[in-house]
């Protein structure tokens, strides 16, 4: 059975060829990569603000604006949430749990090639 997320994605695939006029989604969907990134932004910054004012029950409104903003991107972009959990597991292996990935080039592909990092 998906996940929210997964059930998200497919929403917001869907929306793709929905009228604009009628949907938020729609509209940003057409609006620009760079629209979107702005969106996605726009919502962390109320997550983190809404963090340090000690807000959960905002925290927990905005952390769902920004998986809906997230999902926006990667349907964009092509990415499906199989592919980010595929990595997060990815990294689970190689660091544990609650290790973020080093930013430098430490981590080996699926084929062992290094992966390089940005």
């Amino acid at each position: 059975m998906p996940g929210p997320m997964e059930r998200l994605h497919d929403a917001v695939l869907k929306a793709r060829i929905d009228d604009p006029a009628s949907s938020r989604t729609a509209r940003l969907l057409r609006s620009g990569r760079s629209k979107m990134v702005k969106k996605l932004v726009e919502e962390a910054t109320e997550v983190a603000i809404d963090a340090l004012a000690d807000d959960r029950f905002a925290v927990i409104r905005e952390s769902a604006d920004l998986f809906y903003n997230l999902s926006v991107l990667w349907v964009e972009m092509g990415v499906e949430p199989g592919e980010v959990w595929a990595e997060m597991e990815r990294r689970e292996q190689l660091y544990g749990i609650a290790e973020k990935l080093h930013k430098g080039p430490v981590a080996l592909g699926d084929d062992k090639s290094l992966i390089k990092r940005r």
